[in-house]
């Protein structure tokens, strides 16, 4: 089928007021207060309420907005120029994107108003995205699981998993993954934040005792497939905007800093490295375009067109955001400059939802080869 790959002048009106929506409340002096104190809940608010950027691709009758998931990677790419830390990505992509698979309107409802921050909660460790490789274990209360269920287990590398209100959780029911939710102040839950390259992006890890569950959907193996994609889409969409964002940066410098008595931006090496970082940039921005146009439109093409977004962009972004240092010279990893937080962006964003090399043997597979 043929897909319409550019936003149309509704996605692009969205596209200024999240911006201008940003540049108010997601400057850098915005981004750093962040990773020292954590995400603003009144910005988020205001974000989620006044812009309703959480339940776009949500249908109107469960209170979103019924766009597509253009208009989510717009979203997508804004935050990404800014890196301001908002809980968008880990309820907007993973948590809608779980619910709307699991046909939960009830709780799409709740994540849509904004009131309600959600995560997915799957990584144990070294074994990627395999659902064979899921240890936490459901055991029913009571003798089929209608008085409730009890994780025991744990979960590693989960978004916002130290603040999100609801957790959707990954647990195996003999031996079949399956999906339950998880309240932020259950008893018998742990929650850790991690270390992380990137301050911008909190990851936790959660410890499950015996905490009380409810069970969302069977069969997860189906499903975290397609969230993922969802994911991978959305990602490619935020790498495109970091990446934009660092070539800006990297102009604007290299137009204003003089060397020998003119701006290094007359300088043929410069010249040169900037033209590059926009050629990987516009390749970029065209295999996200693809992706969320498959999302929206043709969910047949999704599964290539995902895995070769997450391979383009991600490499891009990592390239970009390396020359974009390289173009500021010594002051641009220090941490007083925020190109350096493009470097760690790029860098846990690459492997966030399976490496470079993950992404092409799952290109190979989908393609046949």
């Amino acid at each position: 089928m043929s897909l319409r790959l550019t936003p149309d002048a509704d996605a692009e009106d969205l596209r200024q007021v999240v911006r201008d929506f940003l540049a108010r409340h997601g400057d850098t002096e915005a981004v750093f207060r962040g990773v020292e104190h954590g995400w603003d809940r009144e910005v988020w608010r205001r974000f989620a309420t006044e812009l309703g950027v959480v339940g776009l691709d949500v249908p109107e009758e469960h209170g979103g907005a019924g766009a597509t998931f253009r208009e989510v990677a717009v979203v997508a790419e804004e935050l990404g120029r800014s890196l301001v830390r908002l809980p968008w990505f880990s309820t907007a992509v993973l948590g809608v994107g779980v619910l709307r698979h699991a046909d939960a309107p009830d709780l799409l409802a709740e994540l849509a108003s904004g009131e309600v921050t959600a995560t997915l909660a799957y990584l144990e460790g070294f074994d990627g995205w395999d659902p064979d490789a899921v240890r936490t274990v459901a055991e029913p209360d009571g003798p089929d699981g209608s008085d409730g269920w009890r994780l025991s287990g744990a979960k590693t590398l989960v978004l916002e998993g130290d603040t999100a209100n609801v957790l959707l959780v990954v647990a195996t029911v003999a031996g079949e993954p399956a999906i339950f939710l998880v309240d932020e102040g259950a008893a018998g839950l742990v929650r850790r934040p991690l270390p992380t390259l990137d301050p911008t992006r909190p990851l936790a890890e959660l410890l499950f005792d015996g905490a009380p569950a409810t069970l969302v959907v069977g069969g997860a193996r189906a499903i975290v497939p397609k969230v993922l994609d969802r994911a991978r889409v959305a990602l490619a969409a935020e790498q495109v905007g970091g990446a934009a964002a660092a070539l800006d940066m990297a102009v604007s410098y290299a137009a204003q800093r003089l060397q020998f008595g003119r701006p290094i931006a007359t300088f043929q090496a410069i010249k040169h490295r900037c033209a590059d970082m926009a050629v990987r940039v516009e390749a970029a921005r065209s295999a996200a375009l693809w992706a969320a146009a498959a999302a929206a439109d043709a969910p047949d093409e999704l599964p290539v067109a995902a895995a070769t977004a997450a391979l383009v962009c991600g490499e891009a972004y990592t390239w970009v955001a390396g020359e974009t240092v390289q173009v500021h010279g010594g002051i641009g990893f220090t941490w007083e400059h925020p190109a350096h937080l493009h470097v760690r962006r790029a860098a846990t964003g690459a492997a966030l939802f399976g490496t470079a090399a993950a992404s092409r043997d799952t290109l190979l597979h989908q393609l046949g080869v």
